[in-house]
Formats: structure tokens, C-alpha cells, sequence
């Protein structure tokens, strides 16, 4: 009995998957759908960040290492660049002054440049950050 039990098991499972869904699906390898690349810089190299805003609101921007906030007009842009090499992650925080959700998009249109495009979007809460860390990786929040 215990040694037909096993066999009806599987017999099982192959009948109830076979039965669920007809669309079988193979995993399959990276290359075969990754996505972009992520961005990302030389670690300690030094880069010029360029943020645009293109929303119809002001937009309001603050480093997180003790800078003021720093209003960006519909339509302006603005660039910070790194004041020394320390190896330090850098972050800025962004929102809108209407309080509408925001989504930034990150480019690199040349090697030292990180251009970020701040939008309006319908997802809430949207982007409120961005952080480059000090290995060179880029991330949006």
C-alpha cells in the first residue's frame, strides 16, 4: 500500500496542474528578458547631477547634507555638482508644492552626467528621492 502511494501522488499533481491552466510556461534566462541596465557610475568618480523639472507645479528640491531647499520652476533646470571626492553617498529629496504625486526618470547622456527628469504621474505617492550611492549605483524612491 505505502509503495503505491508515492506513484498516485504524482499521478495527482500532473492531473491537477494539467488541469488548472493550459499555458505552460519555461523559465528562461536573462538575456532572454532583463529589462534596462541599471545606471550606474565609476565608483568615486565625480559627477554633475542636472534636474529638470517638467511638471507644470513648482517642484522643491533638498540635498539631505544640510543644504536649504532650493524651488525649481515649471520648465527649469537646474545642476549640482559633487564638491569633493569623499566617497559620500548623495541624496536629494524632492516634491511638489501642490502636493501632486511626482516620478523621476534617470538618464545618463554622457559619462559624468546624471539627468533626472522629474514628471507628473497618477501613481501615489510617486518618486520622492533619488540616492547615488558612493559604489556608483543609482537609485529612485
Amino acid at each position: 500500500m505505502f509503495k503505491k502511494l508515492p506513484v498516485v501522488l504524482v499521478a495527482a499533481t500532473l492531473l491537477v496542474t494539467s488541469l488548472g491552466d493550459s499555458h505552460t510556461s519555461l523559465a528562461g534566462t536573462c538575456a532572454s528578458n532583463c529589462g534596462p541596465r541599471p545606471l550606474q557610475f565609476t565608483p568615486g568618480q565625480r559627477i554633475r547631477l542636472e534636474v529638470v523639472n517638467n511638471t507644470s507645479n513648482i517642484v522643491e528640491l533638498e540635498r539631505i547634507q544640510g543644504y536649504r531647499p532650493i524651488s525649481l520652476r515649471p520648465g527649469q533646470k537646474l545642476q549640482f555638482s559633487q564638491e569633493d571626492n569623499t566617497g559620500q553617498n548623495l541624496s536629494l529629496v524632492f516634491w511638489d508644492e501642490a502636493g501632486s504625486a511626482l516620478q523621476a526618470v534617470v538618464s545618463k547622456p554622457n559619462l559624468a552626467t546624471l539627468r533626472v527628469e522629474i514628471r507628473p504621474t497618477w501613481r501615489y505617492p510617486g518618486d520622492r528621492s533619488i540616492y547615488i550611492l558612493n559604489d556608483g549605483r543609482v537609485s529612485v524612491f
